[in-house]
């Protein structure tokens, strides 16, 4: 059940419990990062104690944002875990299992805050808001229900997990609330010339020479409606990049001219590949990876694969086909 309205269950919880871990999906992007370490900050604007605890490292372009050496990153639990804590926050994770923690998490009360339509409300408390345009805009209505007063750093935490779920406010989930969130972080200080050069301007030279090994296997298909890129162990190797350095690339194909949709094949190593799907519109690549057992937004979404890379390019091509001329007959 998707709504709107900040459950009040929710705000008792934070405010009666004193010391909370956040946590987020695997391979932590913008909106995880950015409205976890908000959060975190927000929380101990109110005297709490908030630890933010991810399965997997943070990307390189994200190492210099407030907070980012203090998360804890891997399966190892932090000090005290479980008995010192009064409840895990889970933000925009349509699964427990997304998290990578899921055993450890368990232990605990879960608070389950999403934006995902396949959420399958795992939590104690549940507040999933199918149209809010990222967690960080869902943090963002949450902290004013508490009253809390913001600081620079989180205000500019909170814009870029905006920013960075909407596209640099590209995307369609870029809502009228998306803007009225943005200007409220702006007046509590929120910089996006800050943000910008965090999101965009500090990447890693490895990230740049990854980007030059993935677009030599560019490929357009359905009279150059469908794009679709490869990063193979090789690839990362040669470029001596790290996984978070990929975190980004799939939007050079889909800034394509005539691309609707765009699928980028990562390899994980065991025949198994990532792949992360890009649309434009009204075509929803989001029900596509949920048929391969993956999940996201409709403009936004991924899942994984075993078999060789063909197979799964054959596979993913031929749905992303299927949904254009589809969306087409309804258009």
């Amino acid at each position: 059940m998707s709504t709107t309205k900040t459950p009040e269950a929710l705000l008792a919880r934070l405010r009666r419990g004193r010391r909370f871990v956040i946590t987020s999906h695997t391979s932590p992007d913008g909106d995880s990062v950015g409205s976890s370490l908000g959060l975190a900050r927000l929380l101990r604007g109110l005297g709490k104690a908030a630890w933010v605890w991810f399965r997997d490292p943070l990307p390189p372009v994200f190492a210099s944002l407030p907070g980012a050496d203090r998360v804890h990153v891997g399966t190892a639990v932090p000090a005290g875990f479980p008995a010192d804590f009064d409840a895990a926050i889970v933000l925009e994770c349509p699964s427990l299992e997304r998290t990578g923690l899921e055993s450890s998490l368990a232990e605990l009360p879960v608070l389950n805050i999403d934006h995902h339509l396949g959420n399958r409300l795992y939590g104690e408390v549940n507040w999933v808001d199918s149209a809010a345009p990222a967690a960080g805009e869902m943090v963002y209505r949450l902290t004013t229900e508490l009253h809390v007063t913001w600081d620079r750093d989180s205000a500019d935490l909170l814009y870029l997990a905006l920013a960075s779920d909407t596209g640099g406010f590209r995307f369609s989930n870029t809502t009228l609330a998306a803007f009225e969130a943005a200007a409220a972080m702006m007046r509590a200080g929120a910089s996006p010339e800050r943000v910008t050069t965090w999101l965009y301007e500090s990447q890693p030279v490895s990230a740049v020479r990854l980007l030059g090994e993935m677009l030599p296997s560019l490929e357009l298909h359905a009279a150059g409606s469908i794009a679709t890129v490869v990063l193979t162990r090789e690839m990362f190797a040669r470029a001596g990049a790290a996984p978070g350095d990929s975190e980004g690339l799939i939007d050079h194909p889909r800034s394509i001219a005539g691309v609707v949709a765009t699928a980028l094949f990562k390899e994980l190593g065991d025949g198994r590949w990532k792949i992360s799907l890009r649309s434009r519109g009204s075509l929803d690549v989001e029900r596509i990876a949920q048929g391969f057992g993956g999940g996201g937004h409709r403009n936004a979404a991924g899942c994984t694969l075993d078999g060789p890379l063909p197979a799964a390019q054959e596979r993913i091509i031929a749905a992303l086909v299927a949904a254009r001329e589809a969306d087409e007959s309804h258009g």
